[in-house]
């Protein structure tokens, strides 16, 4: 049985601009899901129906709900910290 086993990144803070990072990349996240399914054939419905291809998240980031962003959301936070944990800096430029 498979046991996922993600690095622990809960000792990693992160300041305020990396934060607002996340938010940006949570929302990308977003925007390259929504174009894969399009690509894909898949249109907004109020259900998700694999066999249609209806999904009620094919619409933009804003107007998802606050439960639906959190999956985007603890993508973009968890890379960001597992990037800082292993050493790395992210510097605006």
């Amino acid at each position: 049985m498979y046991t996922p086993k993600p690095v622990d990144t809960s000792d990693v803070v992160l300041p305020e601009e990396l934060i607002r990072l996340a938010e940006t990349i949570a929302e990308n996240v977003h925007e390259v899901w929504a174009r894969n399914r399009i690509e894909q054939g898949w249109t907004h419905g109020a259900v998700r129906c694999d066999e249609q291809k209806t999904h009620p998240c094919l619409i933009p980031y804003s107007s998802l709900s606050e439960e639906e962003k959190h999956f985007d959301r603890e993508t973009a936070f968890e890379t960001i910290k597992f990037i800082r944990k292993l050493g790395f800096n992210i510097v605006k430029e």
